[in-house]
Order: C-alpha cells, then sequence, then structure tokens
C-alpha cells in the first residue's frame, strides 16, 4: 500500500557525513510515523530514528543521539536522516520504514529495500 525507496548510502571516512533521502509512494495518507533502522552482519535489526509524520515529534536510539537527524517533507512524502560524525560502529544496512496504524500502536508496515553505509577508520 505504500512502496519506500531509500539511497544515499556508500563509503566515507570516520568522521564524515552522509544524508540519506526515503521516497514514500502510493497510499501516503495513511503513514502516521516513519522510522530508520539499521542492520549489521550478524546482528539483529535496530531502530535508529523515528519521526511521527503529522506532529514531527522524534525519537534517536542513544548511539546516535546528538549526530544523526531525522527529517520529513510531508508535502514531498519523504524522510531524511543526516548522519554526521559517523564511526566505523555505524557500518550496517540502512532500511527506512513506514508505519500505518495509529497510535498506541508503533509498528511499521512498509520498508525499503535498505541501502549500505560503510564507514571506514
Amino acid at each position: 500500500q505504500v512502496q519506500l525507496v531509500e539511497s544515499g548510502g556508500g563509503l566515507v571516512q570516520a568522521g564524515g557525513s552522509l544524508r540519506l533521502p526515503c521516497a514514500a509512494s502510493g497510499r501516503t495518507l495513511r503513514i502516521y510515523r516513519m522510522g530508520w533502522f539499521r542492520q549489521a552482519p550478524g546482528k539483529e535489526r535496530e531502530l535508529v530514528a523515528r519521526i511521527r509524520w503529522n506532529g514531527g515529534s522524534t525519537y534517536y536510539a542513544d548511539s546516535v543521539k546528538g549526530r544523526f537527524t531525522i527529517s520529513r517533507d510531508n508535502a514531498k512524502n519523504m524522510v531524511f536522516l543526516q548522519m554526521n560524525s559517523l564511526k566505523p560502529e555505524d557500518t550496517a544496512v540502512y532500511y527506512c520504514a513506514a508505519g500505518l496504524r495509529p497510535l498506541p500502536s508503533y509498528e511499521y508496515d512498509s520498508w525499503g529495500q535498505g541501502t549500505q553505509v560503510t564507514v571506514s577508520s
């Protein structure tokens, strides 16, 4: 019902920055929240950041707080993840996700294909 395409990944040196865009299409009026997740090899997928689509309130994992910023452009149906001061520990496949259910749910229903972020030391 909602399709997501994220991009912007690549190889960056420690201390550098990347900006990941995610474009949503389809039934975008159903979006209640969008999030960024990441998964490193051999690790479970973890939530990095999320944003409420209308209210704009945000959440960040402790590991990225102060370095990453999630934002959205509702008119363009896009969400962004600005990543600064990158560390090798940030290396992972990053996924954009959309939650289509109202509160109290925080579940995610639609997922992008993922984009690889590699941070060299």
